[in-house]
């Protein structure tokens, strides 16, 4: 056999459904070729190769890169002012209704030049690639104009060109009304949904199209024309669903067959029953639920018992969630939701690919995928989910390159 790359003498956690625990193979190795792994198992299994490079990991734990399947990570400004407001008694609602919240990030991104913003989400991004993630998930929705939305997205393609991830684009025009449109919110509707999708698709900077579907932002009838739109255009949908309150967000996007409903705290038994049905994925958004001091957690059991897959995410932005760490989120998501190690490690791997629409790609360590790989000095796999801020990472693989 002809490879690029034998990664060997190292334990494997290969995150393949229903395998063992994290399908653990303990004397390992990896054959990589042209990016994709052609093959892997014990080293003692190992067929006849010839290798270009070989890398000896000395025992070392391997996974599939983490993927952080939601985030916000372009922006200009920060709102660390409005984090003071928090801890002083004011609720995100207030915030928002008062002027601050998303429209306050507008202004600061829309200020900003596309190098502004590409040299200040790389220093978010170093936080995610140092714990592992190996595909990031970004959303738009700072801009909320034709300029502001189209120079963010292609901010999220420049990153995922230069910036040694794999990038996916979320067009998210319908995030919050902005100031201009204030008293007349169907008219920023229609631009959104009629002006500025059709531009950033024609333009090759859309992978899926997002909402944010609450009393405080957008109701379940514009986000259905929203998706509409990218039905027509042949995009994904996915939703930010039943955050502050049950929304039927969750229904909603089982309707329209989307790839996740994110947030998911207020989600009923009836949304439940309609997202396993879809297929959608439940995306856990634990900095989020800390940040604003939540109380009501995602139904976790309710998802378990319907068979709802549950991703684990970062929801890295300016205001609810200044997370930029992909250990942190599984962490958070075991103490904060109950989830086991194995939950949370899937929900960061296999399932959080689902989310993207890739899981035929990456997400799991076994023949055909990708060889996106995180390299980990760690003794067992549930010490991902266990340190909260140790360095464990010791080096990425990003289509079979060391990255």
């Amino acid at each position: 056999m002809i490879a690029d790359r034998l990664i060997t003498d190292c334990r494997i956690a290969t995150m393949v459904a229903d395998a063992e625990p994290y399908g653990a193979i303990e004397d390992g190795a990896i054959l990589i070729r042209e990016g994709r792994i052609v093959w892997v198992g014990a080293r003692a299994d190992l067929p006849d190769h010839q290798a270009a490079q070989i890398d000896r990991l000395d025992g070392r734990w391997v996974t599939p890169g983490l993927i952080d399947c939601h985030t916000h990570l372009v922006f200009g400004g920060d709102r660390s002012g409005e984090f003071e407001q928090r801890l002083s008694g004011a609720t995100y609602e207030e915030i928002a209704r008062a002027g601050g919240g998303i429209v306050s990030s507008v202004a600061a991104t829309r200020a900003a030049s596309e190098d502004d913003l590409y040299a200040s989400a790389l220093t978010r991004l170093e936080g995610l690639k140092a714990t592992g993630v190996t595909t990031v998930e970004i959303k738009s929705g700072y801009g909320l104009d034709r300029e502001g939305e189209l120079k963010m997205l292609r901010v999220a393609r420049r990153i995922g060109r230069e910036a040694g991830v794999r990038v996916r684009t979320s067009y998210l025009g319908l995030h919050a009304v902005p100031p201009e449109y204030r008293a007349d919110r169907a008219a920023y509707v229609d631009l959104a949904i009629d002006d500025i999708l059709p531009a950033a698709h024609a333009e090759g900077l859309v992978d899926a199209v997002d909402a944010y579907c609450e009393p405080i932002a957008f109701s379940q009838g514009e986000v259905g024309r929203l998706f509409d739109k990218a039905r027509t255009l042949g995009l994904p949908v996915k939703l930010h669903a039943d955050q502050l309150s049950d929304g039927g967000g969750a229904a909603l996007a089982a309707t329209y067959g989307a790839l996740s409903a994110d947030h998911v705290e207020h989600t009923t038994d009836a949304g439940v029953r309609a997202m396993a049905q879809a297929g959608v994925v439940a995306v856990l958004l634990p900095g989020a639920y800390l940040m604003l001091r939540e109380t009501t957690p995602p139904p976790v059991d309710m998802f378990r018992q319907h068979g709802v897959e549950m991703a684990v995410a970062t929801d890295c932005n300016p205001g609810t969630s200044p997370v930029a760490s992909m250990t942190a989120a599984p962490n958070l998501a075991c103490v904060q939701f109950r989830l086991t190690p194995e939950e949370a490690l899937a929900g960061a791997t296999r399932i959080a690919a689902k989310a993207l629409g890739l899981k035929n790609d990456i997400g799991t360590i076994e023949v055909g995928k990708v060889a996106d790989l995180a390299v980990w000095d760690i003794e067992r796999p549930a010490e991902l989910c266990y340190w909260l801020g140790k360095p464990m990472l010791n080096r990425r693989y990003v289509a079979g390159v060391r990255a």
